[in-house]
């Protein structure tokens, strides 16, 4: 899907209209505050713009999974609500409900500038306690409702764009107008520029768990990519299809004769770790090292420094870098040593294209402080592994195009 043929927020004139804004403001909340306020400072160029140009801004957001009543007291967007009225400086609008009169009076009675943010989406998943999924299934009747509320639809939300939501395609489907937001727009561009319009050399640097997760990027990203740095837990699973004892370490039984189809359609491209970083049990204490062959009793957590020092070679000179996973259990302070190596070496390579693509491996270079020194942060870990799979985004894909 060719997405620069999208409308964009240049393409359409919002003065005095009122205009309904699928945002991602699902963030991390404690005890009712805001933890990590990122997601909200992202949507503010797209918001500031509307605000300037004179339209009537509503705003739709989910905030994490709702399954029971119970949920919606906890799971409330009104924090989000305060701290976007600091941020913008001016006064957020908060209707705690997602529909009826109060809505809608609250809707209608917005002045040009003025902003309102709706309550979390994901209530209309659960009704009188029972799951109806209404949000999340794309209920026709709820797409149908929320964009009579409007005149023109933006979607900036990213990490939501591989989702068929009624606050994304459902709107979309029923509204005169929509287009796509600023960020949106950024993370089109950005992720086209690394995966589809890469410089090379180009490597692509995998990780995480599971070779299932992964499957999808790895056929797309072998035929765009001159190699393919494979960590994490995935790795074990290629080792196996190889024939080395992995001992205890996370195995898929079930797609090793993927990771056997890969190591030959790959040869020459994928490279796997050459030692790995041990312990008896799944726990952050000192490891131990050894080849890809690994005793019984133990298990691998993480890459070890041959092949860090492997990887650091192979990142060497690389004109466009894109990674997605960590290369080990990172949240372990002795087992992050693989994921903080390739961090480093990503971020210092001069002349390169650097892209994170969401997720983990995004939450670990800021967490690192390397925010600044990669060329893209991906907002969305599930749009932009979907992306790297080659998969047409549906919550982009409803967009009206110029």
């Amino acid at each position: 899907m060719d997405y620069n043929k999208k409308k964009t927020l240049k393409d359409i004139n919002v003065a005095g209209k009122k205009v309904l804004v699928r945002v991602d403001f699902n963030v991390p909340l404690k005890d009712g505050k805001i933890t990590d306020d990122n997601r909200i400072q992202a949507a503010l160029p797209t918001i500031k713009h509307l605000v300037e140009q004179g339209a009537k801004v509503v705003l739709f957001s989910h905030l994490s999974r709702i399954k029971t009543e119970e949920d919606k007291s906890v799971k409330s967007l009104a924090p989000i609500a305060k701290r976007l009225e600091e941020l913008l400086k001016q006064t957020v609008v908060f209707v705690s409900t997602t529909r009826g009169h109060e809505l809608e009076k609250a809707i209608n009675n917005l002045k040009d500038g003025e902003v309102l943010l709706v309550e979390n989406t994901r209530f209309e998943d659960v009704k009188n306690n029972e799951v109806v999924k209404f949000e999340s299934k794309n209920n026709p009747e709820l797409g149908k409702y929320w964009a009579s509320l409007g005149e023109v639809f933006v979607n900036d939300a990213f990490g939501t764009a591989h989702r068929a939501h009624a606050s994304n395609v459902g709107i979309s489907t029923y509204i005169q107008t929509s287009a796509i937001g600023f960020l949106v727009q950024a993370e089109l561009e950005m992720l086209g520029k690394g995966i589809d319009n890469a410089q090379r050399p180009f490597i692509a640097i995998l990780g995480g768990a599971k070779v299932s997760d992964k499957i999808g990027v790895i056929d797309n990203l072998l035929t765009k990519c001159d190699k393919i740095l494979i960590g994490g837990g995935m790795a074990y699973t290629f080792f196996a299809a190889q024939g080395h004892s992995i001992g205890k370490s996370l195995l898929e039984a079930d797609k090793l004769e993927d990771a056997k189809k890969y190591l030959e359609i790959g040869k020459g491209k994928i490279v796997l770790p050459i030692d790995s970083a041990n312990s008896t049990t799944f726990a952050d204490e000192v490891p131990t090292f050894s080849g890809v062959d690994l005793p019984e009793d133990v298990m691998g957590l993480d890459i070890g420094p041959k092949t860090i020092e492997l990887f650091q070679k192979e990142l060497a000179g690389a004109k466009t870098v894109v990674w997605n996973g960590p290369m080990g259990v990172s949240e372990f302070k002795h087992f992050n040593k693989g994921t903080i190596a390739v961090c480093e070496a990503a971020a210092n390579l001069k002349d390169a294209f650097t892209l994170i693509g969401g997720g983990d491996s995004a939450a670990a270079a800021i967490s690192l402080g390397f925010k600044d020194d990669f060329s893209w942060i991906s907002t969305g870990g599930g749009a932009s592994l979907e992306y790297m799979e080659g998969k047409v985004l549906p919550g982009i894909e409803a967009i009206q195009v110029k």
